[in-house]
């Protein structure tokens, strides 16, 4: 190869076998589709719920970690540098870092039996929770709220607490932020299949 090929090659940018994170795409320069109209798109169409289907391997997790890389306080503007949604500067400067974001993903939320599915489960909001871990030290938050907050990252034996986990997380966020709050939640579905498939779907609902 000459060193013309060479320098084609060198600009060539690597392709994202496997990777789901909008920042790390960016931040690791990987060929990216711009598909931040949507942004544009969903703020036009705003609603309290949103529900997103795609066919699998379609990109809705890429997308949600757009949202999230977008949405949440003390995004990083310049990973939409050259991007479509960097030019409409009013969206940008009314939406861009300006929400707390609670984001999981229920991929992983499956088991052979239900108390399998429901650890798996307590571990994604134990997780989520962690990253939110600013929380705990918030000085808007009372010394109940902090404690409620502590049991979101505990194993939550009470499958009350579990089940009420999100909006009680969204609640603090809110109260802390004073400001709504977005909750993405990737794979939705996965854990009432999978609950359907092996025989504990009446009590996976409940949850």
């Amino acid at each position: 190869m000459d060193w013309k090929g060479e320098a084609v090659m060198n600009k060539r940018k690597k392709l994202p076998i496997g990777i789901e994170s909008f920042e790390e795409m960016r931040k690791e320069d990987f060929y990216y589709v711009d598909k931040t109209r949507w942004i544009e798109q969903l703020l036009a169409q705003w609603g309290k719920v949103n529900l997103f289907t795609r066919p699998r391997r379609f990109g809705k997790s890429l997308n949600m970690s757009m949202l999230q890389t977008f949405f949440e306080v003390g995004a990083d503007a310049s990973l939409f540098d050259g991007l479509y949604i960097s030019k409409n500067k009013e969206v940008c400067k009314q939406y861009l870092g300006k929400f707390p974001v609670v984001s999981i993903s229920l991929k992983g939320v499956n088991g052979n039996t239900f108390d399998e599915a429901r650890s798996c489960l307590v571990k994604v909001i134990n997780r989520e929770a962690r990253r939110l871990q600013n929380l705990s030290e918030s000085e808007k938050l009372t010394q109940v709220d902090k404690e409620l907050f502590e049991k979101l990252l505990s194993q939550m034996k009470d499958d009350g607490t579990l089940s009420s986990s999100l909006l009680e997380l969204s609640e603090l966020l809110e109260k802390h932020y004073e400001e709504k709050v977005i909750v993405l939640i990737d794979e939705y579905d996965v854990p009432l299949a999978k609950a359907n498939e092996n025989g504990y779907y009446d009590e996976m609902v409940l949850l």
